[in-house]
């Protein structure tokens, strides 16, 4: 079995935690690295497998990534359970394939404007970090070892500098990522532009362009559109998705861009249509005691918390 196949099981839906990473990027306050330690634990106890911990930056810009080394031995120490986190630059990737965490995560604007202000360079240079990436993770470790590399591409649905973005432009986006020597691309919805039927056209073209590969969604619920999203991806073929506990989350150069869809609630959502997460949903809204304690001038969202898992009170009616 390939590294890739063993983190994304083909015949199963991948939900990857994304609150310790792009949960974070907007706090003004945040979890201590006890606390982060707790969090990653009580998740992984409910049945969370995937978690995205933080980004290859210098704690100066980023200090709430500060302990990303003691996060990857964290998630490092539980069977099973894989991380990814954020390199964006050629320092990053340097520590990145230095490091040992599971996964690699490039980002690919999907307009120029967005790329000059989240990254500060054109999209080409960023399809060639990816490659960089990519061949560097093949040069130090086996193969079967190697850390694959996931390409997002941001503002796949609309960017709020440049406005609509076409899904010919995105497929081709991806199909650069994917030639570069990404293993996965995701498509994000940054700010939170789509509705359920421009999601599912996008999908079903990038399940046509990935053929048996795995590709995933990154959504965003700035306008409440985030589980009606995720089950048309769902529907169109996305079988990795992304969410963020609590709904907390949103890019600091994305002017509007607010929280991820709601971890817990997108673990309901795939529940109610068939797939099997493995998630104890109700371990894992307990969890929220952490981000509230921690982070309590941060709101956190969620229709689940709010109302409560569903309980059968009888036999089905006949």
């Amino acid at each position: 079995m390939s590294r890739i196949d063993e983190i994304y099981p083909a015949d199963r839906v991948t939900l990857r935690e994304v609150g310790l990473r792009d949960g974070l990027q907007l706090v003004k306050r945040f979890p201590s690295t006890a606390a982060k330690r707790d969090w990653i634990a009580r998740e992984y106890a409910a049945g969370v497998r995937h978690f995205e911990i933080g980004s290859f930056l210098p704690a100066a810009r980023m200090p709430q990534f500060a302990d990303l080394p003691e996060m990857i031995a964290a998630v490092g120490a539980l069977d099973g359970a894989f991380s990814s986190a954020l390199a964006m630059n050629e320092r990053g990737i340097n520590d990145a394939t230095a490091s040992a965490v599971d996964e690699i995560v490039c980002v690919l604007s999907a307009t120029e404007a967005h790329a000059q202000a989240n990254m500060r360079r054109s999209r080409a240079d960023a399809v060639d970090l990816i490659r960089r990436t990519a061949a560097l993770s093949r040069q130090v470790r086996p193969a079967g070892e190697r850390q694959p590399v996931y390409a997002g591409i941001a503002m796949a649905f609309g960017c709020s500098i440049a406005g609509t973005v076409a899904p010919a432009e995105v497929l081709r986006l991806a199909e650069a990522a994917l030639d570069a020597g990404a293993d996965v691309v995701g498509l994000a919805d940054t700010v939170g532009f789509a509705g359920p039927d421009q999601v599912a056209e996008l999908c079903r073209g990038m399940a046509g362009l990935c053929g048996d590969r795995p590709f995933g969604i990154h959504l965003h619920d700035t306008r409440g559109m985030g589980i009606a999203n995720a089950s048309a991806a769902l529907d169109a073929g996305a079988r990795i998705l992304d969410g963020s506990l609590g709904g907390l989350g949103g890019c600091p150069f994305a002017p509007g861009a607010t929280g991820n869809v709601v971890f817990e609630d997108l673990v309901f959502l795939c529940g109610t249509k068939g797939f099997d997460t493995g998630i104890d949903l109700d371990a894992l809204v307990a969890v929220r005691e952490i981000p509230a304690s921690e982070m309590p001038d941060e709101p956190l969202y969620g229709a689940l918390a709010r109302a409560g898992r569903p309980r059968v009170l009888g036999p089905p009616a006949t």
